[in-house]
């Protein structure tokens, strides 16, 4: 989602991409992206390891020359978490190899970006879907949320990977009705349940400030609406699911004078069914008092027995914000 203050912020890094970037339609080209570790979610308290219901792991502070490179909006990992794939609002995949030592994050491999394809093997840029939100990828199929025209799109990730082109899922008439730039943010597939091979998709904001948002369940064998509960100003920018079926929701709020927070909850997998209104218990929160920016991707992957939430931001291509990888486990 593009924050509210996109022109003051996101214009300072986005009104003017050189003409050469402008230019840039290979289908796919290698970045360099450079990585600083942090040492510390909390700087106030490096010692402080646990927070809420998660333990930080470690962080990466990630940088690219490529003017491609940033407005990370949705994000997966893997084959065990090895393989990354995130995708901008501005309509390409990254794709890389995570390096680490010793459990910690040390930076990104083999990074590439590709335009998003469209039906037609053309960028879907040019159609004006540009605005490429969300990402899960599933069982071999990818799935991005196109936050403006409330579209879903799907592709066939195991056999074309970034070469695949984009076919339609259907979406309910209500989501046709979101306001333009709050409309899907979140989206996962069940992996359990009732509700197993169904796509979950949430948008941002539906109605007004902590007012319930609007959810659908499309496909399965229990396809409907539900509500989101929305608290505290927390606009919603992710999902993605635990093995057990349990749906975690990362959210994010912007106050002029305060800067960012970040939140996630867990909300019980055998409560998202139509007609629901759901809620979910918090496991962290944070402000800028910790390294955060602006957050907006979520994956889960296990490793080693252990459950890893990886989280991205979206430095809205300012030079006044930072793209953050950061790395949480599981506790509870």
């Amino acid at each position: 989602m593009r924050l509210t203050r996109r022109a003051a912020l996101a214009g300072l890094g986005a009104f003017a991409l050189p003409a050469a970037a402008q230019a840039i339609e290979q289908t796919r080209f290698p970045v360099g992206v450079s990585a600083r570790p942090i040492a510390a979610f909390e700087p106030r308290r490096p010692e402080q390891r646990r927070f809420g219901a998660l333990q930080f792991r470690s962080g990466l502070v990630l940088s690219s020359g490529h003017p491609r490179f940033g407005g990370f909006s949705g994000l997966a990992r893997l084959n065990g978490g090895r393989d990354l794939v995130a995708i901008t609002d501005r309509g390409y995949w990254l794709t890389a190899k995570v390096a680490s030592n010793g459990g910690k994050l040390t930076g990104l491999e083999e990074a590439e970006m590709a335009a998003i394809l469209g039906a037609s093997g053309r960028p879907l840029t040019r159609s004006g879907l540009f605005d490429t939100e969300s990402l899960c990828i599933h069982d071999g199929t990818a799935y991005v949320g196109i936050e403006r025209k409330h579209e879903i799109a799907r592709f066939d990730w195991a056999r074309d990977g970034v070469e695949a082109r984009a076919r339609p899922v259907p979406v309910p008439r209500e989501f046709k009705r979101l306001p333009r730039n709050r409309g899907l943010e979140a989206l996962g597939v069940m992996p359990v349940g009732p509700l197993k091979g169904a796509l979950i998709a949430i948008a941002e904001r539906s109605g007004k400030e902590d007012e319930p948002t609007l959810g659908a369940i499309l496909g399965g064998p229990q396809p409907g609406l539900f509500k989101l509960a929305r608290h505290d100003g927390y606009d919603i920018t992710d999902l993605a699911f635990l093995p057990s079926g349990d749906m975690l929701v990362l959210e994010r709020w912007y106050q002029p004078l305060r800067g960012v927070g970040m939140r996630i909850r867990r909300i019980a997998g055998r409560d998202i069914r139509p007609g629901a209104l759901i809620g979910g218990q918090r496991l962290i929160e944070a402000d800028l008092g910790f390294e955060i920016d602006n957050m907006e991707g979520l994956s889960v992957h296990l490793e080693a027995g252990r459950t890893v939430l990886t989280l991205i931001s979206d430095d809205n291509f300012s030079f006044l914000q930072r793209t953050l990888l950061l790395e949480f486990e599981l506790l509870s």
